[in-house]
C-alpha cells in the first residue's frame, strides 16, 4: 500500500520538477558562456606567466571564445532535435495540399458574369 502511495507521489513530482530543470538548462547556457571565456582568460594568463610571452594571452582569450561558441553550437543542436521531433507529431505536421480542384481553377481564372 505504501509503495503504491510513493508511486502516486513521484508521478504527481515529474510534472512540475520538469519545467525547473528545463530552465535551469537554458540558464547553464549563459554560465557556461562566461565560465569557459574565464577559463580562456586564466589559460592565457597563465600561459604568459610561464613562458614570457605576451600574444600567448589572446590565444588563451580565443581558446575560451572558441570554447562559448561551441557551447552555443550545443544547446542549438539539442534544440534543432527538440523542434524537429516537434514537428514530426501528428498534430503540428502540415497536411499536404490536395491536387488541384476544379473549384480553386475558378477563383483564378477570368470571371463571367
Amino acid at each position: 500500500m505504501q509503495d503504491k502511495q510513493k508511486e502516486e507521489k513521484q508521478e504527481e513530482e515529474k510534472p512540475r520538477i520538469k519545467p525547473i530543470i528545463e530552465a535551469a538548462d537554458s540558464l547553464s547556457l549563459g554560465i557556461s558562456m562566461v565560465v569557459a571565456v574565464a577559463m580562456g582568460v586564466g589559460i592565457g594568463y597563465l600561459l604568459r606567466s610561464l613562458t614570457s610571452v605576451a600574444w600567448l594571452f589572446w590565444v588563451g582569450v580565443a581558446i575560451g571564445i572558441a570554447g562559448a561558441l561551441l557551447n552555443v553550437y550545443k544547446a542549438y543542436a539539442k534544440q534543432y532535435k527538440v523542434f524537429d521531433d516537434l514537428s514530426k507529431e501528428p498534430r503540428y505536421a502540415i497536411k499536404k495540399k490536395l491536387q488541384d480542384d476544379d473549384e480553386d481553377d475558378e477563383d483564378y481564372g477570368e470571371k463571367k458574369y
